[in-house]
């Protein structure tokens, strides 16, 4: 998480500047599954093209741990049934 937060310090600090305005169309477009042109990566500087990388490797682990506890959520919920039904 700790892209995320400097991301999102970055964005607060000066919100028009133009890293803040490329990171937050990423981060949108993460959210929302919607298209991202990955050229504006490139417009960044290395520091910021760096910290996009790590936001979307975070992103990425962020999802895998829902989807793990929306797993665990039917697993227990399914234990539970089956032990009311015992």
């Amino acid at each position: 998480m700790l892209a995320i937060k400097k991301a999102r310090k970055l964005i607060e600090a000066e919100p028009q500047a133009a890293n803040a305005v490329t990171l937050t169309n990423l981060v949108l477009a993460l959210q929302n599954d919607h298209p991202f042109q990955l050229g504006k990566l490139y417009e960044l500087e290395p520091k910021d093209f760096d910290l996009a990388v790590e936001i979307m490797r975070e992103w990425t682990l962020d999802r895998h741990y829902a989807k793990k506890t929306r797993l665990i959520d039917v697993v227990v919920k399914l234990a539970e049934e089956r032990t009311q039904a015992d």
